[in-house]
């Protein structure tokens, strides 16, 4: 009699497994399906809202990973291959499995990092302007970014068929969003540099020259700026631009110095200190200091501005927003580390 028991029980328990997993199954496909329809008929996502799809899941601000956000993200990771965390595995692992959307051939144009000023209007096809979908008036930041080749664009596969085109400039948005969460007052340069080039009829290689006029504007503005922090993008290959740290991949960083005017050696200083702290912290993601003189090159990237002026490369033309997002949380965690102490 207790052995029917014991046999009919463990039937039981074992028809409420696979109820479960049905009931699991049912739940993922509707998701699934759902999601998929809601996106097909809603290409165009934006930049901006994708900005803030990143800033509201970066790791800068997970305190815990026991959240029960986090645990259902864990969950649902394992049994889907989605990490809300990342928007690239939604579109990745959920809208692409079922069907194809049609995608217009995705391109990425490779600018030589700061000295090639050739092909601007092939940037200007692939890469917009992206408004700042948070903008703040700090009343005394000390950390100004700004981009003076706004269009330099990183790999957007998977993103392009939403509107998104992830460019140097969505990366200072994004460390301007983790600074200002740690205290550290940050704003960003959102003039568009490609109508301060085309109002004042001026080349591409006048890029440093309209970022000059940004920067001065803004030291008069606001007397607090210490840190001045220009962000690009290089044009070498993955495999020099990437670094794998703790199985997470990374977007490497190279600072870049000019040596065309007398004080070139105090900017090189506060590079290589925080070069020192990437390489304490976050071994392999830092390329180095690379420093540039002579002709054909600018040879002093406005740091001559201030001591404080540094040029920083955010991985390369191959890279993708996951890897740059990881890497502007270091970065940010670096500056937080260099000021606060």
């Amino acid at each position: 009699m207790k052995k029917k028991m014991n046999l009919k029980g463990r039937k039981r328990k074992k028809k409420n497994k696979i109820k479960l997993l049905i009931y699991s199954l049912i739940i993922y496909a509707t998701f699934s399906y759902s999601f998929y329809y809601f996106m097909k008929s809603n290409e165009k996502i934006g930049n901006e809202e994708f900005i803030n799809m990143l800033v509201r899941g970066g790791n800068a601000n997970i305190i815990s990973n026991y959240k029960t956000v986090n645990i259902i993200n864990s969950t649902v990771k394992l049994l889907m291959g989605i990490d809300f965390r990342k928007p690239n595995t939604i579109m990745n692992e959920t809208i692409l499995r079922y069907g194809k959307i049609k995608k217009k051939k995705s391109k990425t144009i490779s600018l030589s990092y700061n000295d090639d000023y050739s092909n601007m209007q092939d940037l200007m096809e692939v890469s917009d302007y992206i408004k700042d979908p948070n903008p703040n008036n700090n009343d005394s930041p000390i950390i100004y970014l700004y981009n003076s080749h706004q269009l330099e664009n990183y790999n957007n596969d998977n993103l392009d068929i939403y509107g998104v085109t992830p460019n140097v400039l969505m990366a200072s948005y994004l460390l301007k969003e983790k600074l200002n969460g740690m205290g550290i007052n940050t704003l960003v340069e959102d003039a568009n540099m490609s109508e301060i080039l085309s109002n004042n009829n001026w080349e591409y290689y006048k890029s440093y020259d309209a970022s000059r006029g940004l920067i001065l504007d803004k030291i008069k503005k606001h007397p607090s700026l210490k840190y001045f922090i220009d962000i690009h993008r290089d044009s070498s290959n993955k495999s020099i631009t990437t670094s794998t740290i703790d199985n997470k991949k990374y977007a490497k960083i190279l600072f870049v110095i000019g040596k065309d005017y007398s004080t070139w050696q105090n900017n090189y200083n506060l590079a290589n200190s925080l070069n020192d702290l990437i390489n304490k912290y976050y071994s392999g993601l830092s390329r180095g200091i690379i420093t540039k003189s002579g002709m054909d090159v600018n040879g002093v990237y406005n740091q001559d501005i201030n001591s404080n002026v540094i040029l920083i490369e955010v991985g390369g033309v191959d890279n993708n927003i996951d890897e740059v997002n990881n890497t502007i949380d270091a970065l940010s965690f670096i500056l937080y580390k260099y000021i606060k102490g």
